[in-house]
């Protein structure tokens, strides 16, 4: 069996199996979107990397070396936040070519640091390499949280009901319009899909918010898709869950590339990846009120898009129609065939 047969989230599950035991002061390991690590008696310490490979996660010619920048520290920033924490320090690993122009590595670093910087971050370090290959970007970024805010993918129960963060779908959508630049889009409504894509927004502050209050059960980005990664928490609580593909947000810009692309609006929202909005569990009676303290703390909007299932009862999305299909892993998988 290769890779491609087994797949990226079988392959992490078999990594982790081969892994040593782990010390007595690791709480969460491999299986989150961060470890979480003893620190003190109040906080833990969070531990997270993320990459970029040229070829794979971005094209040169479609990105610039400071929108790069941006969004290899964004998707990091987005592993801290679905724990509710804040970010401390980020070292960088660079593999480069000898003829890059060094205007390309400063370019580079100067969207690190405004993207890092602007959650209360910093960079102390890091390696650079050089390759004959693809450029490299890795990013390893360290955070804390309250032991009594932190939220992982394994504390949501039957009753909760599941919320999101903001629009889904747009960076799928923008990734269609860089693949196809010459769909025909609003200028304006392309530059929001291209800007959700390339430097997405990492939801730190909504995060915080959502940790601080206490109510919610369980939370995770939308980085693989939302099909994924609600999986994930159902995995990880022993749970089901049923999606209503109806109350999924979605933005009209999303929509028109979805109708060009011959796509299903709800599908490309509920099985795109490159989103990184939050997604969380929250017991149904506390919902209404921690949306609306989430949204008036940070001016993002908060939507109920579905309710969680005892494990026996499976996991379905609820179409327009009032029918229901299983609802599968799908959105962005590294080993897939095609990916």
């Amino acid at each position: 069996m290769n890779i491609s047969e087994l797949g990226e989230f079988p392959l992490i599950e078999r990594i982790g199996r081969r892994l040593p035991p782990y010390r007595n002061d690791v709480r969460v390991g491999v299986g989150d979107d961060a470890a979480v690590l003893e620190w003190d008696s109040d906080t833990y310490q969070l531990a997270t990397c993320d990459i970029q490979v040229e070829g794979v996660h971005f094209l040169p010619e479609s990105i610039t070396p400071y929108q790069l920048g941006r969004r290899a520290a964004a998707i990091n920033l987005s592993d801290i936040a679905a724990k509710g924490g804040i970010p401390q320090h980020c070292l960088v690993s660079l593999a480069l070519r000898a003829e890059l122009e060094v205007s390309w590595i400063e370019s580079l670093y100067d969207g690190l640091r405004e993207e890092i910087a602007g959650y209360g971050a910093d960079i102390v370090g890091g390696n650079v390499s050089k390759t004959e290959g693809p450029i490299v970007v890795d990013l390893f970024l360290l955070g804390e949280v309250s032991r009594e805010e932190v939220l992982l993918r394994s504390g949501a129960s039957p009753g909760d009901v599941v919320l999101v963060t903001g629009w889904l779908g747009e960076g799928s959508a923008g990734l269609a319009l860089v693949q196809q630049p010459d769909l025909p889009v609003a200028k304006e409504e392309g530059e929001q899909l291209l800007g959700a894509y390339l430097t997405p927004t990492p939801r730190v502050w909504e995060g915080r918010a959502i940790a601080q209050s206490r109510r919610a059960t369980a939370m995770i980005d939308v980085s693989d898709g939302l099909s994924s990664d609600v999986g994930h928490i159902c995995d990880q609580s022993g749970v089901g869950v049923r999606v209503w593909a109806d109350r999924v947000p979605i933005s009209g810009p999303t929509r028109r590339v979805a109708q060009l692309t011959g796509q299903v609006d709800w599908a490309l929202a509920v099985q795109g990846g490159e989103d990184y909005e939050l997604c969380f569990t929250v017991p149904q009676k506390a919902a209404q009120e921690l949306a609306a303290e989430v949204e008036e703390a940070t001016g993002t909007t908060v939507t109920c898009i579905g309710e969680v299932l005892p494990a026996e009862a499976g996991r379905w999305i609820q179409l327009p129609d009032g029918g229901e299909v299983l609802l599968k892993r799908g959105g962005w998988d590294h080993f897939a065939a095609g990916a």
